[in-house]
Formats: C-alpha cells, sequence, structure tokens
C-alpha cells in the first residue's frame, strides 16, 4: 500500500486502554483542530499504521501487552530514526521513561495526563517535527552533484565512497559495509536502499547485538502459532517485513553460529523457514551487513563461517574514520550545528576560529558520532552566539583520560559499559549543576532550558542526589 500524505499532520496515539484513546482523540480535536489525531490499541498495529501513514508525532504508553512500548520505541527507531516520539508512564515506570530517552525518545508526560502540560508539550514536538521535515527537504534540494543525500563531505575519501554507494545502489548483490564504531555504517546502508530500485519498498534495520541471543532466530525468521512455549500466535519475523526491499543487519559479526547457518541459506535459496512451519517461503529482499569487527580473525577462532563470509563480500565498502575525513570537519561542524540547533530550538550560532582549530585537530576516536556528541553540548552549555572551545568541554591531548581509559598500556583497562556509564554520570552531574547555577536553583526555569519536563529533571537530580537549594544565592 502507498504511504499517504496528508494536508493536516497526523498525531498516532498508542495505549491498550480504549477509553484513554477515546479521551484523547476528542481532546485533542478541540485543543489541536490543525491535525489529524490517528489511533492504535498495540504495539504491531503502530507500526502498521506507519507503515502506510506520514505521522509527525507519536504518543505511546510505555507499558502495553504483547509489545511494550520500548520495543516498538526500537522498530520506530530503526525506521524513522528522527520521528518525534512521546512516551506515557504511569507513576511506577520512570526510570523506563528515563530508559526510553536513552534509546531515542523525544520526551516523556507521566500519568495521570495533565491536559494543558501535554498541549504544550505536542505543539513543541510539532514544531520540531516540522523543522526537520523542512531542513530535511532543504538538504535534497541543495545536495551537490557528485554526494549522496544525507552524507556530509567533500575530500578525496568521502567522494569515492560516494561512487561506491552509487554504484552498490544500481546493483542487486549483497553489501557488506565495514568500518569503526561512529563513522556512519547505518547512514550508508539507508542510502544505498534510497538510491537503488527498491527505494519504495521497506527498509528493516536490525541490530543483531541489541536482540537477546535466543530470540534473534525468531525475530529474523519468525514463527507459527504453537512454535514453541509462548507462541500463541503467527509472527512473521523482520525478513517478510523486509519483503520487496532491504534488510541491513547491523553488527553481523556477533550473531551466532546456528543463525549463520540459516542466515546462509537465505542468501543461497532466497528462501525463509519459520519455526514451526513445515514447508519453507520464498522471499525476495537484498542483505546489508555492517560491522566493526574483524571478520577474518573470527573465522580463524571458528566464531564466524567462512562460507558466510564470502557471501556477504560480494560488495564491501569500507567507512573512513573522521581522521581520515579531517579536511571535512568544518563542513561536518556546521552541519551538525544547524541539525542540534533545529532539535533545540537554539539561536543562531557559529564557531570561533579557536573552536574549529581544535575540533580540527582534535583525535576522534568515537568519529562523527563523537563529533555530533561534542557539538550538541556546546550548543547547550554556550549561553552566546558564539561557541568557543571552552564550550566544546573535549579532552586536549595532554589532559587526564576520562574514567576507564588509559592511555598506559600495561594498565587495565575496565569493560566497555562500565566505562560509558562513569563518563553519562560524570556528564548528567556536570549538566544538571550548570543548569541550577545558571537558573539560580530554580527547577522549573532549568528544566526549561534544557528542554526537560520539570518531572523529568526532578527525576535525574533525586537519583544523583543533587539538592537545587543549593544552588539558590
Amino acid at each position: 500500500m502507498n504511504k499517504q500524505y496528508p494536508s493536516l499532520p497526523q498525531i498516532l496515539l498508542v495505549d491498550d486502554e480504549p477509553d484513554l484513546l477515546t479521551g484523547l482523540t476528542r481532546n485533542f480535536a478541540k485543543r489541536l483542530p490543525d491535525t489529524n489525531v490517528l489511533t492504535a490499541a498495540d504495539g504491531n498495529e503502530a507500526l502498521a499504521v506507519l507503515a502506510r501513514e506520514e505521522i509527525a508525532l507519536v504518543l505511546m504508553d510505555i507499558m502495553m501487552g504483547d509489545m511494550n512500548g520500548l520495543e516498538v520505541l526500537d522498530r520506530i527507531h530503526s525506521m524513522k530514526p528522527e520521528l518525534t516520539v512521546i512516551m506515557m508512564t504511569g507513576y511506577g515506570t520512570i526510570e523506563l521513561a528515563v530508559d526510553a530517552i536513552r534509546r531515542g525518545a523525544w520526551d516523556f508526560v507521566t500519568k495521570p495526563l495533565e491536559l494543558d502540560g501535554l498541549t504544550r508539550m505536542l505543539h513543541k514536538g510539532l514544531e520540531r517535527s516540522q523543522l526537520l521535515s523542512e531542513n530535511k527537504n532543504l538538504r535534497s534540494w541543495i545536495c551537490p552533484e557528485g554526494t549522496v543525500p544525507d552524507f556530509i563531505g567533500q575530500s578525496p575519501s568521502m567522494q569515492q565512497l560516494y561512487k561506491t554507494i552509487q554504484t552498490s545502489a544500481d546493483s542487486e548483490y549483497t553489501v557488506l559495509i565495514r568500518g569503526a564504531s561512529g563513522t556512519g555504517k547505518e547512514l550508508c546502508a539507508r542510502a544505498i536502499h534510497s538510491l537503488s530500485k527498491r527505494s519504495k519498498k521497506p527498509f528493516v534495520m536490525v541490530n543483531c547485538p541489541a536482540i537477546p541471543e535466543h530470540l534473534l532466530e525468531s525475530e529474523l525468521f519468525g514463527y507459527r502459532k504453537g512454535a514453541f512455549t509462548g507462541a500463541d500466535r503467527d509472527h512473521a519475523g523482520l525478513f517478510f517485513q523486509a519483503d520487496g526491499g532491504t534488510i541491513c543487519l547491523d553488527e553481523i559479526g556477533d550473531i551466532t553460529v546456528s543463525v549463520q547457518t540459516k542466515l546462509l541459506r537465505v542468501l543461497q535459496e532466497q528462501e525463509i523457514k519459520q519455526l514451526g512451519a513445515d514447508t519453507s517461503t520464498r522471499i525476495d529482499v537484498r542483505i546489508i551487513a555492517s560491522t566493526n569487527a574483524d571478520l577474518e580473525s573470527k573465522i580463524r577462532e571458528g566464531t564466524f563461517r567462512e562460507d558466510l563470509f564470502y557471501r556477504l563480500e560480494v560488495l564491501t565498502l569500507r567507512m573512513p574514520s573522521l581522521n581520515e575525513i579531517a579536511e571535512d570537519i568544518p563542513l561536518l561542524a556546521d552541519h551538525f550545528l544547524k541539525k542540534v540547533r533545529i532539535e533545540l530550538g537554539s539561536s543562531e550560532k557559529s564557531f570561533s576560529g579557536a573552536a574549529l582549530e581544535t575540533l580540527f585537530k582534535h583525535n576522534w576516536p568515537g568519529n562523527i558520532r563523537e563529533l555530533q556528541n561534542v557539538i550538541r553540548r556546546a550548543v547547550l552549555f554556550c549561553p552566546g552566539p558564539v561557541i568557543d572551545i571552552k564550550h566544546l568541554m573535549i579532552e586536549s591531548p595532554f589532559s587526564a583520560p576520562g574514567p576507564g581509559i588509559s592511555r598506559e598500556p600495561d594498565m587495565k583497562i575496565v569493560p566497555y559499559k562500565e566505562a560509558k556509564d562513569a563518563c553519562l554520570d560524570s556528564f548528567t552531574r556536570r549538566y544538571v549543576h550548570t543548569l541550577l547555577k545558571k537558573s539560580n536553583g530554580n527547577v522549573s526555569q532549568a528544566a526549561r532550558l534544557s528542554y526537560l519536563t520539570r518531572a523529568a529533571l526532578q527525576k535525574i537530580m533525586r537519583r544523583y542526589n543533587i539538592d537545587g537549594d543549593q544552588f539558590r544565592q
């Protein structure tokens, strides 16, 4: 079915309480007369609506039946990463709402709902969606010849990448995208799909490590009712969702050998056999795989099948690190600055010459994703029109390393998740302290400055044992 493009922006309400859906629909008809309101009673119905309709904003409950709101959020984020999603949560599930923000939700609201505050939040969310849409349309008009939509950069390495993407898009071959974390492998996969003959068909992004190992097979290939305990209905699976289009298997090096064996059959036969099914079903899906792993080493270790590797490596693209395309950093920085300003509704800002020089000379282990996060912080913490070195908050080559990181090769390195959590906690504390200093301890004003709800900011303050009174002068 072709996607519909309505004249009015559309809001999708997702909740398994029929009375709440009815009440909100009736209220929004009065409070938001310039919108269309659609409803879905569960996650699967919501995904079906998103597949056929152009939705500007999703308001969704976290606690639902078969598929909770976080699972649906992950699916939405893989389909439409920039879609504005607001989560609804009860008193006992605030921690889940904070998790939802980390996973890509724009904001959350607590039940029982306060309609005036919710309406203001929806207005802001719709404005964000409109700005992002206008920015995307503008980029599509000004995209220079010889580049790929949504990619920034004119260095020789990027020019070569654009040619490879175009060539790959023109074929139907399997593609393997390799590169370090943060180099834009997902963006590359989406570009190949959007430039291909399959662009009007589904694009399904699968973050393989995010799906528990024992569920990955059933999620990819689907199952029939009664195939195992708890299988009370048929489940099509992600390959069937992508039929006619493209599926991208992100971090394919992390999947188990048993799933690799079934994936090899899909590549060889273009057939899927669901769990519990007696026969196989033919599908028409182009496979793109991506990884930051050393697959050759995994083959030698026996954790990755050699025959699968050669099936995947028909066309190989390597994403350059940010250090390899350092000459593109000013272009990238300017692009992200504009994007973050739209996201936050911030005033006009620009980089000082010293700030740009710092960005250019900095070592970027986190690649483009790290650069984008640095600019997000800079926009948040810069009160004036010019972003200077102090607003970037990046370490110089001579500063102390962050938590869990050592420049001494013989010193112990803590686990990645532990180091990341420590960095996140450190950043959150500094951020909230700065907010409260600027607002003189006024939590409501701090919440407005940070584009958080007052309840969300208070929750963060309680979690980190931060008292607003100590910042009052």
